[in-house]
This record gives C-alpha cells, structure tokens and sequence, in this order.
C-alpha cells in the first residue's frame, strides 16, 4: 500500500500539483521512503525570509502510520528540540495521525506550528518559557537571529546576512 500511496503523492508533486511556499522532493530517486523538504518562513513570523529544512522518513506502513519528520535547520522554537530537529506536533503522533494526511500536509502543518507556537509542552525550554512569561518579544527576536544565522542564505560563504562586508 505504501509504494502506491507514495508513488501517487510523488507523481503529484512532479507534475506541479504542490505549495508554492514548499518544495518536496525524493531524497534519492531508488527510494519512496526518504524525502527532503524546503519550506519557506511565513511572513508576519521571526522565520520570515529563511529557508527550513527537513528530513521526512516514511515507514513501510505509510500511510497507515505517521512518517518520522525532523529540521535540519536548527530552529529556536518550544515545538522543536534544537539539537536533533525533533518536531513536536500532534499529527506525527501515531494516536492523532490519519491516512488522510499526506506529505504536503504535514509541511503546511509544520509550517503552521511555526507561525502559532505551542509553549505548553515544549521540547525547547528556553523558547517555550520566554513564550510562557510573557517575553514574547525576547523569543521572537531569539526566533529571529536563529533564523537569520541558519536559515537564510548569504552571496559570500561564511557570511551571515548580518555581518559587514569590507
């Protein structure tokens, strides 16, 4: 069931039928399983401007059970632990997930979190108590230079976005 549910998902994706505001694709062409995505930081957010990556592992039970999605940019927010890019979102827990998700789904999902944070029950400490005390300010600008630093893209290798150029 799974190579038809993913060969169907990754023909969508070739022939265009995708959010312009992610890009997916196949991690290798000999495999279903493994995919690589790209999401765009929603305006209006302190991920504004950067490019998130993520790594998403589908089981042999896909679609039946959840695939395993992490950031590879590190990321400062309650919902994602920094140090792997462990994500933590409802619709990737077996107890929540349906096969009526799909790949793109759960990009736009993690893409969601990252404009409405959940700081009750945070993987980042750091962030979900900034969050919690009211220092939503600290945390967006916390969001903010992480972004800046991992996420976006500079013309001069080592040169982040906010440095100096002699």
């Amino acid at each position: 069931m799974q190579n038809n549910r993913l060969m169907k998902e990754y023909r969508e994706i070739s022939r265009g039928k995708r959010d312009p505001e992610i890009s997916l694709r196949l991690e290798n062409e000999n495999s279903l399983l493994r995919w690589h995505a790209v999401l765009q930081g929603p305006p209006g957010t302190p991920y504004e401007g950067g490019r998130f990556e993520l790594k998403i592992a589908c089981t042999s039970t896909y679609p039946l059970t959840p695939p395993q999605v992490r950031f590879v940019t590190n990321v400062f927010h309650p919902n994602v632990l920094f140090k792997t890019g462990e994500i933590c979102l409802d619709i990737l827990k077996e107890d929540a997930w349906t096969p009526a998700w799909t790949l793109q789904s759960v990009c736009r999902a993690v893409t969601a979190l990252l404009s409405s944070p959940e700081a009750d029950s945070p993987l980042n400490c750091d962030a979900g108590n900034l969050i919690r005390s009211g220092d939503v300010r600290g945390f967006a600008s916390m969001a903010q230079m992480y972004t800046q630093l991992h996420a976006m893209a500079s013309s001069e290798p080592g040169c982040v976005p906010s440095c100096e150029r002699t």
